[in-house]
């Protein structure tokens, strides 16, 4: 653990802030409910800091071990490689802005709500793509099999895309794809020469 603080500070105070939420919330209905994002009483400037909160707890053990397993397979790799401030900007702006499709979209939905750091993970994933787009990624279905970064981030904009508009679960698409843009977008805000760098690892 003090390697992780030496080597990526920033992601490691996100990491044990989110499992800190994350299992406060589980365990304290009110803080839940209060944290919880609703774009409903949001778009009518009620509980805006839930743009922030919702990102840090997760609906049950399940979705806090998927996206804590991705975040620890990126953010600490990738706090190194983009900065320590870069990274923290990186996270909680992703955090934020991948929201703001579902508040507008929800907007008359007094029903909707969403949490969970999907978005902010998302925005973590494609940066790192940029940075290292030929890095074999294993699928967690099938985790000895890799493929190229690159190709398992068009899969995955293919598949939030496709997913937001036809599938009938309870997982946020939209902003796992806007989160994911959001990470490509900042990271060249970040660093201009990203996508030279990008194009010549080919």
């Amino acid at each position: 653990m003090i390697e992780y603080l030496t080597m990526a500070p920033v992601a490691s105070i996100i990491f044990v802030l989110t499992l800190a939420m994350s299992l406060w919330a589980f365990s304290n209905p009110t803080a839940y409910a209060r944290c919880i994002l609703n774009p409903y009483e949001v778009s009518r400037g009620y509980r805006v800091y839930t743009v922030i909160t919702s990102g840090l707890i997760h609906a049950d053990w399940n979705h806090l071990f998927f996206n804590m397993f991705s975040y620890y397979f990126f953010a600490f790799r990738l706090e190194t490689m983009i900065g320590h401030w870069q990274f923290g900007l990186l996270y909680f702006a992703s955090m934020i802005l991948a929201d703001l499709p579902s508040i507008q979209k929800h907007k008359e939905d007094s029903w909707y709500n969403t949490l969970g750091a999907s978005g902010a993970i998302s925005a973590v994933v494609f940066s790192y793509i940029l940075f290292l787009p030929k890095e074999p990624l294993g699928l967690i279905i099938i985790p000895t099999i890799g493929i190229s970064a690159w190709i398992y981030g068009v899969l995955y904009l293919v598949y939030c895309h496709f997913a937001s508009k036809h599938a009938r679960d309870n997982i946020n698409h939209d902003a796992h794809f806007f989160g994911a843009v959001c990470g490509i977008i900042i990271t060249f805000a970040l660093h201009h020469n990203i996508f030279n760098e990008f194009f010549a690892q080919f």
